[in-house]
């Protein structure tokens, strides 16, 4: 009967587990340290994330064909379509006012802890990034992070990128100069899942 009285207990106890909860527990997960890269990615601290920008599955109807990649930087989320009503989605910052952008684009080139290299508009705006002219190597402290989708419009380059930022305080901000960023295992996520051509639809706000 003991034995029985514990049984109970526990399901009891199960049974007062919130969905949140249990969103909450699966995130630890996913969000856990990454050591295997070339640059260990340690675990997300959650506490500077709402968790609404967190990645889940959501219903999500679009014309777009499965795999598209939609970005709605109004609402500072990205959403992989997936061909089923559905999208996995994720938490992204974006483009701060001044530097917003909608349209079309593509993957044109995917890169794993890439050199960063300053645009020269960027290095006018913010003198500081001079030292970074000639590229900044890949690492953490690198503002591409781990892995980068370079986006592409009629064969050219459009210096736009969805990368990983390491900072995870700014999903659910509009601080960058029109690229998105993404927690770095989410990123990583997303990155495993898109080949090259994969169409990019930036909604206007």
């Amino acid at each position: 009967m003991v034995g029985s009285a514990v049984g109970l207990g526990t399901l009891g106890l199960a049974g007062c587990a919130t969905s949140d909860d249990l969103f909450r527990a699966e995130a630890v997960k996913l969000y856990g340290p990454v050591p295997e890269e070339k640059f260990p990615i340690p675990a997300l601290d959650m506490s500077k994330v709402d968790t609404k920008y967190l990645r889940r599955t959501v219903q999500y109807e679009s014309k777009e064909p499965a795999g598209t990649i939609v970005v709605d930087p109004k609402n500072f989320y990205v959403y992989r379509v997936e061909g089923d009503g559905s999208a996995t989605r994720y938490g992204a910052n974006v483009g701060r006012d001044g530097f917003l952008w909608s349209g079309e684009a593509y993957v044109g080139r995917k890169s794993e802890w890439a050199t960063w290299t300053p645009p020269a508009e960027m290095i006018k705006r913010q003198p500081e990034a001079a030292k970074y002219a000639h590229g900044m190597p890949g690492g953490l402290d690198n503002p591409l992070g781990a892995r980068t989708l370079h986006l592409y419009q009629n064969g050219r380059y459009t210096l736009y990128t969805i990368y990983a930022s390491s900072e995870p305080e700014s999903i659910g901000t509009g601080r960058t100069s029109g690229c998105v960023g993404l927690l770095s295992q989410d990123m990583i996520h997303l990155y495993a899942q898109t080949p090259l051509k994969t169409k990019v639809v930036v909604l206007p706000t």
